[in-house]
């Protein structure tokens, strides 16, 4: 710093506030400085400021499932989020959800010298592994929610959910089925509470609950299997992967989305758009959401508070494979309603 401070003609003392962002140094100096650090390949000595501030502007960062498009773009943006923050990022993804490799995991963090730590795994038995464990930093469980001993920031999986499934009922759907994801994940289950809140509130019994492992291959298996019952007018699918499969179930079938059948998925992959027919989904905020969870951490740090869950609204995103029921199923609902 003294050798960026002599070439730009500065003080030791001005250097450190250009490095810091400080507001109170004008354009020109901060330009001088700036061409200096470039000049001389100045880089911070992170382990000497770390000494200085106590922080070692890291976060550390625990997935699972990371092969899955939820999970994987939490990561993502939750690692955008602490880079615009200023923070580099440590990730520990795990093979297998255990007790123990959690905690493994957590203590890694912790001997790397963390500020705070952001967890993405998806189970609810995490949560509870998570409260037992006493940290020094803030943490945050994502999918945390309602819980005063463990900050939390989520998507709304439920109203997400609700979303579809009163598109569809709009439409004049009265058998709706659900293609779930795994009964383990904290959204799976949120997103089959949603699809039952809102038949329930229409006055509908649910009608063809599957479970599935969230893959293309398991929803052109269970896809195969729809086709032949035609149980259901519309599909309510837990997310884009599996009904990309039971699209092309459907049309090896000769069932036609979304005259026959209606389909909505759930995430609203960039994929989405370009499927045949288009997708009707519901889209999640992965930036907020790790935006979310790095404004608790931060604002722990500063302050030292306790949080409530922060949760970030989901949105409908309607495409081509979804339509107006048929006139028996319309009729069928009112007289269901009546």
């Amino acid at each position: 710093m003294e050798d960026v401070a002599r070439v730009a003609g500065v003080s030791h003392q001005t250097v450190s506030r250009v490095l810091n962002n400080h507001p109170n140094v004008s354009s020109k100096t901060r330009e001088r400085v700036e061409q200096a650090i470039t000049d001389l390949g100045y880089r911070r000595n992170v382990a000497a400021r770390s000494l200085v501030t106590r922080r070692s502007q890291t976060i550390g960062v625990l997935g699972s499932e990371l092969a899955q498009y939820g999970p994987s773009h939490t990561l993502l943006g939750v690692q955008q989020a602490a880079r615009d923050a200023g923070y580099f990022v440590s990730v520990a993804g795990l093979r297998e959800v255990t007790p123990e490799t959690i905690k493994d995991a957590i203590a890694h963090f912790m001997d790397q010298g963390v500020d705070g730590i952001v967890v993405t795994v998806p189970h609810p038995g995490t949560f509870d592994v998570l409260r037992a464990i006493t940290t020094q930093v803030p943490l945050v469980a994502v999918g945390s929610v309602g819980d005063e001993n463990l900050s939390g920031a989520t998507v709304d999986q439920r109203q997400g959910a609700r979303l579809a499934v009163q598109h569809l009922l709009d439409l004049g759907h009265t058998q709706i089925g659900h293609l779930s994801g795994p009964a383990d994940w904290i959204d799976a289950a949120a997103r089959i509470d949603g699809w039952r809140d809102a038949l329930a509130e229409a006055g509908l019994e649910p009608a063809t609950l599957i479970e599935g492992d969230w893959s293309a291959e398991c929803g052109y298996r269970e896809g195969l299997k729809i086709a032949g019952e035609r149980s259901v007018t519309a599909l309510f699918v837990a997310n884009d992967q599996m009904a990309l499969g039971v699209l092309r179930a459907f049309n090896e079938t000769g069932v036609q989305v979304p005259t026959d059948i209606s389909v909505v998925g759930f995430d609203d992959q960039p994929e989405s758009a370009y499927f045949i027919p288009p997708l009707t989904t519901v889209a999640q905020d992965f930036e907020e959401l790790g935006q979310r969870c790095i404004d608790l951490l931060l604002e722990y740090l500063d302050k030292g508070t306790s949080h409530a869950p922060a949760t970030v609204t989901p949105r409908l995103v309607v495409r081509s494979t979804t339509a107006q029921a048929g006139p028996t199923q319309a009729s069928t609902r009112q007289a269901g309603q009546a």
